[in-house]
């Protein structure tokens, strides 16, 4: 190697950066003592920015595409370094390629439950995690406010603290949303939304923005899940007294298939002492109270179509009232117990007889 090679490899002519990480968000040219030489080619690829910086100070910023490094493409750092006019000798500075794609790994979680209030539930302890995309918006405020000279900047230096921001904010977005804590899981994506936008001008100072904001789960405390679980079951159990008979008829057939076990023995035995009582009240004489005449049935309950809205349940008693003021008419709707479906006034005869029984309004004078 002649001298002039070996002072030709002390210059850099090209400066760039081939990402093969992850979660590099900045990462400085590793310049060591070499200087770049004035013409140098610089190469800033497709979601990086390079970032130039002269004895600390922030100076040019270039966005995507190949350079040649002269002080017309350079006005900031020409001006730091007194070039006033054209200057072709080698030169010292920093440079820092900044990472603007989107970081799509980032996660976050509530390490301690968020405690809210709700309508159905009072005060209850909410948790949740998801996942979250950043990205660099701005790289000189990035590398003024965050990274520094951090030849290496990661996502693990800056993680913790967007996590930390997030989780601050979450509690007062479920807070003031208003919504039930059963509608919650309906309602995840709106809150999302409404963070990421929340969390994006948060970090605007930083030059970080938060595309995409994901909810992963919104979970309750094992106490208040199994008083869910409770209310649930006995929604679809409804009826309980026939919900028990039913249980009963199946434990009797069970036991009539299996008549060897000890279980059947005893609810056969059951069955037969419930059946002789039933046969015993057959067979003895009418008590005196048992001879009087049955309860009177109750009046039939209507509900009746007014300006859009159910009302009810009423007696022919209050329909009367409402047939009288005109509030029903012959063409109002109404419904009772054991029809199909909802019907005019005046095809229900019990109402159509009401009607009949009303005088007309009084003829205008």
């Amino acid at each position: 190697m002649g001298l002039m090679d070996k002072l030709r490899g002390e210059f850099i002519d090209i400066v760039e950066w081939l990402d093969d990480t992850r979660d590099t968000i900045v990462w400085r040219f590793p310049r060591y003592d070499n200087e770049i030489k004035m013409g140098a080619k610089l190469v800033v690829r497709e979601s990086q920015t390079a970032v130039f910086v002269n004895e600390g100070q922030v100076a040019d910023v270039f966005p995507p595409g190949t350079y040649t490094l002269q002080t017309q493409n350079m006005p900031i750092l020409s001006t730091l370094k007194g070039w006033k006019y054209g200057f072709d000798s080698p030169w010292k500075a920093e440079v820092y390629f900044v990472n603007t794609r989107q970081f799509t790994d980032m996660k976050w979680g509530t390490q301690n439950p968020i405690i809210v209030r709700d309508a159905a539930f009072g005060m209850v302890r909410l948790r949740a995690f998801g996942a979250y995309a950043a990205r660099i918006v701005d790289a000189r405020k990035l590398v003024t406010e965050v990274a520094g000279t951090d030849p290496q900047f990661r996502t693990e230096e800056i993680g913790d603290y967007l996590r930390q921001q997030i989780v601050s904010h979450l509690g007062a977005a479920l807070a003031s949303s208003g919504i039930s804590v059963l509608d919650l899981a309906a309602s995840q994506v709106t809150i999302a939304l409404g963070l990421a936008a929340t969390m994006t001008g948060e970090f605007a100072p930083l030059g970080i923005e938060i595309p995409k904001f994901i909810i992963e789960n919104i979970s309750l405390p094992p106490e208040v899940e199994a008083a869910v679980d409770k209310r649930s079951q006995m929604s679809i159990v409804g009826d309980l007294n026939a919900y028990t008979q039913f249980e009963s008829a199946t434990a009797i057939g069970d036991a009539a298939r299996n008549p060897g076990g000890g279980a059947g023995e005893g609810i056969g035995l059951g069955l037969g002492m419930a059946v002789g009582q039933r046969m015993a009240a057959g067979l003895s004489p009418a008590s005196p109270a048992a001879s009087g005449p049955p309860p009177l049935p109750a009046p039939a309950q209507w509900y009746v179509a007014v300006n859009g809205e159910r009302e009810g349940p009423l007696d022919l008693g209050v329909l009367a009232g409402y047939a009288a003021d005109g509030r029903l008419s012959a063409t109002t709707l109404v419904w009772s117990a054991g029809m199909g479906e909802w019907v005019a006034a005046a095809e229900a005869p019990p109402v159509a007889a009401l009607l009949a029984a009303t005088p007309p309004p009084l003829p205008q004078s």
